[in-house]
């Protein structure tokens, strides 16, 4: 199962791509550093077309599509081949557009009651949104206590880095992080291809710790 093979390397760099051609060395600068796993935001008008360019060149990578905001935008995500798709919100329109398409979709929860929401949804995986600023480790722990029998799964993410995606990846009912600093839009903006895929190995190694 795809959330598997996530859970398997533990941080999905979240990107942003101005263009298909930044898109495709992104791909590349991540396969380098070991870790063929990006979630391709529908912040830019290139994420379409960068998830169906990669997925024809790099078979491989485990591409997923996120801010995910309209059943059109599912609808895309599909199209171009995203194996998984996730949005900041859960919005029932959304989701049942997910779900009717087959795919794989994580809505974005940060309060008990967007939980109950998703829960009754029919969603047991869910993204932790935006973590650090919703109050982070402590609050995700507290979030955590009244559902974990329910057997929900979280992927915390906004703030999370490099100093501390062990703390949430700690947590047993975390199977991932989220997080941008592996390939900043500034970073992608300038090409820095090598620092990329130097951020992605020590990343991989990092979550190798758990």
């Amino acid at each position: 199962m795809i959330l598997d093979e996530l859970r398997s390397y533990g941080v999905v760099p979240v990107v942003a791509v101005p263009s298909v051609d930044a898109g495709l060395r992104l791909c590349e600068a991540l396969l380098k550093g070991g870790l063929p796993v990006a979630e391709v935001t529908f912040r830019t008008d290139a994420a379409a077309a960068t998830i169906a360019a990669a997925r024809e060149r790099f078979p491989e990578m485990i591409l997923g599509a996120g801010t995910v905001l309209t059943p059109e935008q599912v609808q895309r995500s599909v199209d171009s081949g995203a194996r998984f798709a996730v949005a900041p919100g859960c919005n029932p329109t959304i989701v049942k557009a997910a779900q009717e398409a087959g795919l794989v979709f994580a809505p974005g929860v940060c309060t008990p009651s967007d939980i109950e929401r998703a829960l009754e949804l029919g969603c047991r995986f869910l993204k932790f949104f935006p973590a650090e600023a919703a109050g982070g480790v402590p609050m995700l722990k507290s979030l955590i206590a009244p559902y974990r029998h329910l057997g929900v799964g979280f992927c915390p993410t906004g703030g999370v880095k490099a100093t501390n995606m062990l703390e949430y990846l700690g947590l047993p009912e975390v199977g991932f992080v989220g997080g941008t600093w592996v390939a900043s839009g500034k970073l992608i903006e300038a090409g820095a291809w090598d620092e990329i895929a130097t951020l992605a190995r020590d990343a991989v190694a990092l979550a190798a710790q758990r």
